[in-house]
């Protein structure tokens, strides 16, 4: 009776181990087949830069004489008109001057006249051999510098009358006065540069946003795309524009390398300001409803072993050429290749032609699952078990 008892013992003892070796934990992932669907998709790409919002025509006035400011006539954010006297300076020293100038003007005129009939007097007498060579040439002499002098003596009364002119300051545009840097009784002196008074917008309806774009981007970036940019002044407001130019000229702040991108910016509402700040998000690219794959199932490459242990069949081989990829399509339990032409990309999808048709899926790569989770508790085969043939976690089975 108790050699039968002990082969009993021994008997569970060694069925328990059996199923502890069975259904205990190895520590290692399970390998499973990832896969993803073909979807049509919108791919977008974009860069970002700043810029500041700007007319699109600005009007630098200023003066070429100078004198004092006698008069304004507009002031900040005034609508002018093309010819609108909007400045007045002290006339006093250039109408003088004009006097003086009409004056030596006349006087010279005068002496110009009478040289002239000198000349052609002492010429008739010539052509008669009445008087000499000399005589001739000394009168001839005399025209020809009285012409000269009444040549440059126009010259000067032209440029003080023009000068009177200038006093006159008039709007060359439509627009609106955006800076005064004058006011009345203000001397203005014209001497190596020409200082300017007012800036005049042309048209604060139709502005524009000139934007820095990093060296790293500019390449991306050609006329007639897509932007949006936001201001500070109006956080929640985003405004809309196209790429007008991108101009060659390279800027260098701080070993960073920039270039100017135009930006068309209509501003019909006019609630955008010259000046403000703009952060401007350029659309390099965007496609609406492609097919697509995600990117990584075009670098799949099968692995035959793994996938013999998945149950899962390799059928067909890829033809390699340089116009196309291949992704490698699952049906069933088989995976076969499917050649394709690649477009632009989005990053994580890539835009696909041929072969292919929404919903089809795709093989992305190998991906690891995580074991099973067994009891909290570990007990080793050989320990008895709860007394009373109580429940897993060691309490009292139920009544």
């Amino acid at each position: 009776m108790k050699k039968k008892t002990l082969w009993m013992v021994i008997g569970v003892i060694a069925a328990a181990a059996v199923l502890w070796l069975v259904f205990r934990p190895t520590g290692k992932d399970q390998v499973a087949l990832e896969t993803a669907m073909v979807q049509r998709i919108d791919i977008s790409n974009s860069v970002t830069a700043t810029g500041t919002v700007e007319p699109v025509t600005k009007v630098e006035i200023g003066t070429q004489v100078s004198g004092i400011i006698s008069k304004l006539y507009v002031d900040y954010n005034d609508v002018v008109k093309a010819g609108q006297v909007i400045a007045e300076m002290d006339k006093v020293n250039l109408v003088a001057e004009l006097s003086a100038a009409n004056a030596q003007l006349a006087t010279a005129k005068t002496e110009y006249e009478y040289q002239e009939k000198e000349y052609n007097r002492m010429k008739t007498l010539h052509d008669k051999e009445l008087v000499s060579d000399s005589e001739f040439d000394q009168a001839q002499y005399q025209y020809q510098s009285a012409k000269n002098a009444y040549s440059q003596t126009q010259a000067s009364y032209t440029k003080v009358k023009r000068n009177l002119s200038y006093a006159t300051i008039t709007s060359p545009i439509d627009g609106v006065v955006i800076s005064k840097a004058v006011e009345e009784g203000q001397t203005v002196a014209a001497g190596f540069s020409t200082p300017t008074l007012f800036t005049i917008a042309k048209d604060l309806s139709d502005m524009q946003v000139i934007a820095n774009v990093d060296e790293a981007d500019i390449g991306q970036v050609k006329e007639g795309q897509r932007v949006t940019y936001t201001v500070a002044a109006y956080p929640d407001d985003v405004f809309e524009g196209r790429v007008s130019q991108v101009r060659l000229e390279a800027t260098t702040t701080s070993n960073v390398v920039t270039y100017e991108v135009v930006i068309n910016a209509p501003n019909p509402d006019l609630k955008v300001k010259p000046g403000l700040t703009a952060t401007i998000t350029i659309y390099t690219l965007e496609e609406e409803d492609i097919l697509s794959v995600p990117t990584k199932a075009l670098r799949f490459n099968p692995d035959k072993e793994m996938l013999d242990d998945l149950g899962v069949k390799l059928e067909g081989m890829p033809k390699m050429t340089d116009s196309t990829k291949t992704v490698w399509v699952k049906r069933g339990e088989t995976i076969t290749p499917v050649q394709v032409v690649t477009g632009n990309t989005s990053g994580d999808r890539t835009g696909i032609s041929g072969g292919l048709q929404e919903g089809d899926e795709v093989v992305t790569g190998f991906t690891a699952e995580a074991p099973k989770k067994v009891e909290s508790v570990e007990r080793s085969p050989f320990a008895p078990g709860p007394r009373g043939g109580g429940n897993r976690n060691g309490g009292q089975p139920k009544r």
